[in-house]
């Protein structure tokens, strides 16, 4: 029987996007953050998700480290974007980028160079 984890996943966007909303209005924050935000926290369930595919791998899906490495680029990506909608420095949203990106290209090529000697 395969896994639902589409449907999971779309209720817990439905999820956060409804807890935004409520943020937003309570808040009084932009729309543009709301966005943002969304982006950031659909991030740290994509890495959840990866944690529940480690346990039960699909034949055919998306892999573990795969679906982590998702997460990890919507919460930099939401976090970039609401760090230049509160007035930040864009340099500062840049870096984020670049940091995230360089310490993802580090740990997916690590595991490539501790071959086994033969």
């Amino acid at each position: 029987m395969p896994q639902q984890f589409e449907m999971l996943s779309f209720g817990v966007l439905m999820v956060i996007v409804a807890l935004m909303l409520v943020v937003a209005f309570t808040v009084q924050i932009g729309l543009d953050q709301v966005l943002a935000l969304i982006i950031a926290f659909y991030g740290i369930w994509t890495i959840v998700l990866a944690g529940i595919r480690t346990k039960n791998p699909e034949k055919y899906g998306r892999g573990a480290y795969s679906t982590l490495v998702m997460g990890v680029l919507l919460i930099a990506i939401g976090g970039a974007w609401f760090l230049l909608t509160i007035g930040t420095n864009p340099i500062l949203a840049i870096a984020l980028l670049l940091v995230t990106i360089g310490i993802l290209a580090v740990a997916t090529a690590l595991p490539s160079m501790r071959q086994k000697p033969e």
